[in-house]
Parts: C-alpha cells; structure tokens; sequence
C-alpha cells in the first residue's frame, strides 16, 4: 500500500495505469472486492453527493436556523447571469455551500474526507464535469485519484479537525480536489502532485472554530473557500506552475502546524470565530451556557 504521495505516483509510472486505477486495484487488495462492486459503491457515493447538491440548491435550514437558503441564493444568482466570474467558479461555491447546509440539516452527505469538508469535492467535481464532458466512468475516476491523494494525506499527517485544525479538513479536501480535477483535465501526475502541494499551502493553519461547537459557522462558507482554492490551484499546476515545495513536504508541514496548534483552534469551539462575541451569542442562544465554551479546559 503506498502512503506518501511520491509512492502513489511511482507506482503509477512503474505499472502504466492511472492514479485512479491504482487506488481501485489497491483497495480491491485490501478489501478482498471485486473491481465491480468497489466502482459500484462509489457509485452510490457519487449519488449521494449529486443528490446532496440537488437538495440545498431547492433550499435547506441549518439544525441552528442560523444558515439557510444560501445554496439557493447562489444558484439563484447563477441563474441571474450577471455574477462576476466563470460559471464553473460561480458553480463551485454554490454547490460546496449547498452539500454542507444539507449537512448542517441533518441531512445525507458523503464524507469527502470528513463532514465538516463534504462540500468541497462534490462541488468541484460537478462545477468542472459540463466542461470537461465527464461521463459517469470518468467522475467515478476522479473521486478515486481524490481518495489516493486523500489517504497520502491521512497517512502522513491527518484529516481531522480535531488532530490538525481545519486545515486539516478543508486544506486536504481542496488538496485532493485540485489533484483530482488536474488529472480530470489531463494534466500529468507531476502536475496534479503539484495542484495538492499549492492547495494544501494555501491553506496552512487554517484553524477550527465551530460556532456553538457546530458544523454550520464558519464551516459552510468555508467550504466554498476550499472550493475555490482548489480550482485556483488546478489551473496554475495545468499552466506549468511548480510548487517549489514537493507535495509530501507540504503535508509534513501541515502535520507539524497542527501538532503546534493549539488546542483552542482544534475544533473545540473555544477560538476563532466561535469565541467572537456574536458567536458567544449563538452558543448561549442555541445552548443556554451549556456549549463548548461552558467547559473550563486546563492546558498544561
């Protein structure tokens, strides 16, 4: 099994087959699946992303009430025309937005690596797939390469909010997204290495700071974010640009950050945005003093 992203690439170059292939191969290994049924369980992840997508652009209400309808506006002014970038961008932190007020509703998700980030892929993905005339087999390939370059990241440092703040989230989820969407465009395997390392860069020490300890503020919007810096990061890796730092690096670097971060930016609820005096605001309106921060934590 590989572990790092230099492994993952190598092994694809010494076997001639694609990233996505190899994840495929790798897990059929491991599982004791066939290929079929491990492409038909992603299948049902790529519904379910679709159909999360599909719910919060008709409009959604946070469990908080604090977050709704905003998937909606943004496929609204879609709709309207008159937005001042691509549609594929505009598409992106639409949709992104829409899969995690779907989430913060209790609703269906696939965690893309985690809840907290489930907007991100989908988002890209189904911002990019129009313009790339990706079928069904090719947006099945593209959530395997994500997942490879995902478990190099899993592997070497983390994707848990809680171990590496929200870099470790929404930063790997826009790594794997950016490498995914490389390698959807036909770019090289050197190039989408170097689409996760500008993504994951562009998102060090990124922190988590849940309002009321929720998964709704800032994380839906924030999600957009990841989004957008994916798409960013894909274009410059397809225009040449090299990220002079080499993608396991970058993710050795994010480990270190959130190994020094400290515990009030790891999901605790207890900095950040959370602890502003709006979002103390929210957590006694939603919890009555009985949230996050009504904990007295002593770090030594």
């Amino acid at each position: 099994m590989f572990r790092t992203v230099n492994e993952l690439l190598n092994l694809s170059e010494e076997k001639g087959k694609p990233i996505a292939q190899i994840v495929i191969e790798k897990q059929a290994q491991t599982s004791g699946n066939t290929i079929e049924e491990i492409r038909n369980e992603m299948l049902k992840n790529l519904k379910t992303m679709e159909a999360a997508i599909e719910k919060g652009i008709q409009g959604v209400e946070t469990l908080s009430k604090k977050s709704k309808n905003n998937g909606k506006l943004l496929n609204d002014y879609l709709a309207r025309g008159n937005y001042l970038v691509g549609d594929t961008f505009v598409k992106a932190i639409c949709y992104a937005v829409a899969t995690n007020e779907v989430n913060a509703s209790m609703g269906i998700i696939c965690a893309t690596p985690t809840a907290g980030s489930a907007g991100v892929l989908p988002a890209v993905l189904f911002s990019i797939k129009d313009k790339l005339q990706m079928n069904q087999n090719d947006c099945l390939d593209f959530l395997f390469a994500a997942g490879g370059f995902g478990l190099c990241i899993a592997n070497s440092a983390s994707i848990s909010g809680a171990a590496g703040g929200c870099q470790a989230e929404i930063g790997s989820a826009s790594a794997m997204a950016a490498a995914a969407t490389v390698l959807a465009a036909k770019g090289t395997n050197q190039q989408a290495a170097s689409a996760l390392s500008l993504a994951l860069k562009n998102m060090l020490g990124l922190v988590c700071d849940p309002v009321a300890g929720l998964v709704e503020i800032p994380c839906i919007t924030r999600n957009a974010a990841g989004a957008s810096n994916a798409l960013t990061s894909a274009e410059m890796a397809l225009a040449g640009i090299i990220s002079i730092i080499p993608a396991d690096e970058t993710i050795q670097a994010m480990k270190e950050v959130g190994d020094r971060m400290h515990p009030d930016f790891k999901e605790t609820g207890r900095g950040g945005m959370a602890t502003t005096k709006t979002g103390l605001a929210i957590e006694q309106e939603i919890f009555g003093g009985k949230g996050p921060n009504a904990i007295t934590t002593i770090v030594l």
